[in-house]
């Protein structure tokens, strides 16, 4: 059986889940203590030599990490991934954009609000509301002509997009200043329906300062 070596307040993890679960497929959790230091260890850097989860380790025991990986592995073959070449590759346009410019200002910005970690890191969070602004802005433009970001059906792109962007107003955003991205927020929870819940990082004594 598959193992998803997890953290639940994870959105990266969050997005595993959701494609798991809409694909119906089978696989067992394994949680990382990540504020414990679980995932510096040996033992973790073989599944994963940068540290981070979520990891897919398949029955064989090879491993696959990054979360937009696992989810481009799993949709293989499945109506999530076109066999298009170009409706392939706008959907690998939003992955690598939702790892450059969504990831890594609003899910870092969420990540300081909700653990408390704001202030230590105000020198730099101008800058990620900066980036944060763009993204979503980016977004409403790319989502006023399709229904979906690669098109007309659902896809991947949707799912790792989704698991950041639409917790924005955890960190302060206004998302009702961005209607055709919030019309496909309802969109994309009306696929994939309110069994995937998220955890947040108050569940986790150990995620203060």
């Amino acid at each position: 059986m598959l193992t998803l070596h997890d953290y639940l307040p994870s959105q990266n993890g969050w997005k595993a889940r959701v494609l798991f679960g809409l694909l119906d497929i089978p696989y067992q959790t394994r949680q990382v203590s990540i504020f414990e230091g679980e995932g510096r260890t040996d033992a973790f850097f073989a599944l994963n030599p940068a540290g981070g989860i979520p990891v897919l380790e398949l029955e064989d025991g090879r491993t696959i990490a990054e979360s937009n990986a696992i989810l481009t592995y799993v949709a293989e073959g499945t109506r999530f991934l076109p066999t298009d070449r170009y409706r392939r590759a706008k959907v690998m346009q939003w992955l690598f954009f939702e790892q450059y410019h969504v990831e890594p200002v609003i899910g870092t910005l969420r990540f300081w609000t909700l653990t408390g970690r704001l202030e230590l890191n105000a020198v730099m969070t101008e800058a990620k509301r900066a980036g944060s602004l763009r993204a979503l802005a980016a977004l409403e433009r790319g989502l006023k002509t399709t229904p979906f970001l690669a098109g007309d059906e659902f896809s991947i792109a949707d799912i790792a997009i989704y698991a950041y962007a639409h917790r924005a107003a955890d960190c302060g955003f206004a998302l009702a200043d961005y209607p055709a991205l919030t019309a496909w927020f309802d969109r994309v929870l009306d696929v994939i329906g309110p069994g995937y819940p998220i955890h947040l990082y108050s569940e986790d004594p150990h995620s203060a300062i």
